[in-house]
């Protein structure tokens, strides 16, 4: 969860609860605590090392995962990241959905990047649903707000529309809108560009922001995390000063551990925000806690504080090594 956490710096949120089954065997169960993009798919890759089997159990090839192994770079869709062990049974389970021709067109792809025996590892549920063309037709109308890290014309005019708002019930009030948001632009710019944040399947722009403590909270409680992974915290390295959400208000009535269930109610949100100072160092060759800078030790110590689970990793690059393991 840490730069791709949350809404915000979106540490990369997700997390492994992991609890005993089989004798002495165990399942660990990777969970993205955001929206998704968290970064699963590393995680996943990194525990399935030592696994034998693992499992996908949701969703279809409009997921993408980007996986990368020494010099090899992997983008999974519909296979599940561990089949990159040799020594792993992948399984596409009854909960997903396969598109054949996809399927098949993502195996040769790995095939060429150096996936090997694949047929005798990969297993697949006949209770998987099939993905048709047609299903594919489907049309979405309406407009959409757009943001920050999509299209900044519609960022510019929500902002202008924001700001009109609150000079009508606040008189006096001057902002320089213009200057306002090139800050924006040059820090949406800044966050997209370090962070390759871009969908492994669409292409399109993620939307990034700083980390959402409440949405984390409200996701621990319904899930019951036992562990954490934040992930690209080396895209903080530059920053002088990170956010964290602390809370909302809506109305005036603070919010700390729920989340709103309704968009009228999510309008309303103004966030309260954690301020800390920035390390302003690189971290991506740092494969030891106490190695990182102690600002960003505070940083993930804070996160463990505020959410009550303990971080067990920190990616600080994209490749497999480019893991911190704090157990």
């Amino acid at each position: 969860m840490a730069n791709r956490f949350l809404n915000g710096m979106e540490a990369n949120g997700m997390s492994a609860s992991k609890r005993p089954k089989l004798g002495d065997r165990s399942v660990t169960v990777v969970l993205g605590t955001q929206w998704g993009d968290e970064g699963k798919g590393k995680v996943v890759d990194m525990l399935a090392t030592s696994a034998d089997v693992v499992c996908r159990c949701q969703g279809g090839n409009n997921a993408g995962h980007t996986v990368v192994v020494d010099d090899k770079k992997y983008a999974f869709h519909m296979l599940p990241s561990g089949i990159v062990n040799p020594n792993c049974t992948a399984v596409i389970g009854n909960g997903c959905v396969v598109h054949i021709e996809q399927l098949l067109a993502e195996i040769k792809q790995a095939e060429e990047t150096g996936l090997s025996n694949w047929q005798t590892r990969l297993l697949i549920s006949n209770r998987a649903h099939i993905v048709l063309d047609l299903h594919q037709k489907a049309t979405r109308n309406g407009l959409r707000m757009g943001d920050l890290m999509g299209d900044f014309e519609a960022f510019s005019h929500r902002f202008q529309n924001l700001v009109d708002y609150y000079k009508k019930h606040y008189d006096g009030l001057e902002i320089d809108v213009q200057k306002e948001l090139n800050v924006y632009k040059e820090q949406g710019e800044l966050l997209v560009n370090r962070g390759h944040e871009y969908g492994v399947t669409t292409g399109r722009t993620r939307r990034v922001g700083w980390l959402d403590m409440v949405m984390l909270r409200y996701s621990q409680m319904i899930n019951g995390f036992t562990g954490i992974a934040i992930t690209k915290l080396d895209i903080l390295d530059v920053f002088e000063e990170i956010k964290i959400g602390i809370a909302y208000d809506i109305n005036g009535k603070q919010i700390t551990d729920s989340f709103p269930a309704t968009d009228e109610e999510l309008k309303q949100v103004e966030v309260e925000y954690l301020t800390m100072p920035g390390w302003c160092t690189n971290t991506e060759n740092v494969r030891q806690f106490s190695d990182l800078p102690q600002k960003a030790q505070d940083y993930v110590r804070k996160i463990e504080e505020l959410m009550g689970v303990p971080v067990n990793w920190i990616g600080v690059g994209q490749a497999r090594a480019s893991i911190i393991e704090l157990f």
